[in-house]
């Protein structure tokens, strides 16, 4: 017992200034705004009646408009709904996660963090030479001229994150403590996708869930957006390590990647809580 409650003690402690002492609301107040902005995101992807599939220009451009709007409503939300002692108290850009302090740490940190848990796929990535394409200029412009690629990289990660993260996560920090609100934000997104509970039980469903954990923690941890909405983009990229790609490969490179797999994802598990500490460090010595 002792030792579990010098672990909430510790996560607590650690937990970035702008959601420390945070004036309490009532948990049905924060879950049923999160459930509502769930909805509603997710609502705003199908409310369209189109022929067409997910990824056909029109769909596409359709969900940004709807998602565009449901951005601009999601922080009313907060707004609306926050303790009156919280807003008088923190700027409200703050408490979406915009600010200038620990910025650069915010960005560097997180996104040195992730590409160190993917080092093995992107050793593997390396092998097959689609490395170099990063370095040529009409791969970029390729990219930013697909619309897909946009979605994919610039639009999913951008709204997801200021809907789940920047808006729920400073309502649900005012009913919960940290540590169960780094746990419990993520599930909205799977509560509101209830209708595709086949797709909801496959390895897609998990990694994502999984990173939506880890989204809320680096959110909370520097309080910055730019942290998972970055991250996220990486990961998107990414996507999962393909295992079969690992296997085709020569037998000193099969062990060298998987060797870097083990290596990234336990430097990974070592650094996280240090380094994201150190951000949180440095955005409150400035502030």
């Amino acid at each position: 017992m002792n030792n579990l409650s010098e672990m909430e003690a510790e996560v607590t402690m650690q937990e970035h200034p702008v959601h420390e002492s945070l004036p309490q609301i009532p948990v049905v107040t924060s879950v049923t705004c999160c459930f509502v902005l769930a909805f509603l995101y997710v609502g705003s992807l199908y409310i369209w009646s189109t022929k067409h599939n997910r990824d056909h220009p029109t769909t596409i451009k359709r969900r940004f408009a709807s998602v565009s709007m449901v951005m601009m409503v999601a922080p009313f939300f907060v707004y609306f709904f926050s303790s009156p002692e919280l807003l008088s108290r923190e700027p409200f850009p703050k408490l979406l996660g915009f600010r200038l302090e620990g910025l650069w740490q915010a960005v560097v940190i997180p996104y040195g963090l992730t590409v160190l848990l993917f080092i093995g796929p992107i050793f593997v990535n390396m092998q097959n030479e689609s490395i170099r394409s990063y370095f040529d200029l009409d791969y970029w412009k390729g990219s930013f001229n697909s619309i897909i690629w946009v979605r994919n990289h610039v639009m999913a990660p951008l709204s997801e994150e200021f809907v789940f993260r920047a808006c729920m996560m400073p309502l649900i920090l005012q009913s919960f403590s940290p540590l169960v609100a780094v746990f419990i934000t993520p599930l909205f997104f799977g509560v509101a996708h209830l209708h595709h509970i086949a797709e909801r039980l496959s390895l897609g469903f998990i990694y994502t869930t999984l990173f939506g954990f880890y989204s809320a923690f680096l959110f909370a941890r520097t309080g910055h957006v730019v942290a998972p909405i970055l991250v996220h983009a990486f990961c998107n990229h990414m996507g999962l390590p393909d295992l079969q790609d690992l296997w085709q490969q020569d037998l000193w490179r099969r062990v060298v990647a998987i060797a870097l797999y083990i290596a990234g994802f336990a430097g990974w598990t070592f650094l996280l809580p240090l380094a994201t500490a150190f951000a949180r460090k440095t955005t409150s010595t400035r502030e």
